[in-house]
């Protein structure tokens, strides 16, 4: 049986455990949603600027650049196909003509909710095998897990508001 109980270069053991968890959560996680994503030529890339505009309608195309981390390049392709797929629309800002804000089109709104169904029964089974108090210990550690820059933007999102 291998040890896991490494010490990193400053001399403090690495939690590799938690680390080879997270690899697995994280690839049983994505892996329904990838298949069906690669049925559309789609990938992962496609999934977060779906889920995104999903969960934050007329979303502007800087806010998401922000959020993502990638180049406006990267996005650009990405966007393009899903908008040329139907999925997302892009409309010019009301009181800022160069703003690009976007949409989930019905269509869109239909696939994120089949890519999210999957993921949602894994989180709500996960969650319901433990402790009742054990969701805000799981959105705690998750949100301590975050750059300290990006908890605004977690907190403008919602995503660190208990749910009713």
């Amino acid at each position: 049986m291998t040890d896991i109980n490494y010490a990193g270069p400053d001399g403090e053991p690495l939690p590799l455990d938690i680390m080879g968890l997270f690899f697995f959560a994280y690839r049983d996680f994505t892996g329904d949603a990838d298949a069906m994503l690669g049925n559309q030529g789609f990938g992962r890339a496609h999934h977060r600027v779906l889920y995104f505009v999903c969960l934050r309608p007329g979303m502007p195309v800087a806010d998401l650049l922000d959020i993502l981390k990638i180049t406006k390049q990267s996005l650009a392709r990405v966007l393009r196909q899903l908008i040329d797929n139907g999925y997302v629309e892009q409309k010019t800002g009301r009181s800022d003509r160069r703003q690009r804000l976007l949409y989930a089109t019905e269509k869109g709104r239909e696939l994120f909710s089949t890519l999210s169904a999957t993921q949602a029964s894994r989180i709500n089974d996960a969650i319901a095998s433990l402790p009742e108090e054990a969701r805000k210990t799981v959105t705690d550690f998750l949100v301590s897990m975050v750059d300290p820059a990006d908890r605004g933007t977690l907190e403008r999102l919602n995503l660190t508001a208990p749910l009713s």
